[in-house]
């Protein structure tokens, strides 16, 4: 959500905050939830590492790790064969 559409909201909360629910018209309570409700979810698919930086020797090794496995260097397993191992279903 944008600077602007969080300041937006506030001040909607705010100037809400004196009113019931009651005092709101099926519209207002339906943007009001379905406010609350994106907002919730934002919450929930936000990356809690996005901010954070890799240390430069873990970004070489992420990258080098990367190239061999592209070129076959490196095999990979499926993520069906990794839960069958550990006695998962998937």
């Amino acid at each position: 959500m944008s600077q602007l559409a969080w300041s937006l909201l506030r001040a909607r909360i705010c100037l809400m905050s004196e009113l019931s629910v009651a005092d709101l018209t099926i519209d207002e309570l339906r943007g009001l939830i379905r406010e609350a409700v994106v907002e919730a979810i934002a919450e929930l698919m936000a990356d809690p590492d996005a901010c954070l930086d890799l240390r430069d020797e873990f970004a070489v090794e992420l990258q080098h790790s990367h190239d061999r496995r592209r070129l076959g260097d490196i095999e990979t397993e499926s993520i069906e064969d990794v839960a069958r191992e550990l006695g998962l279903e998937w």
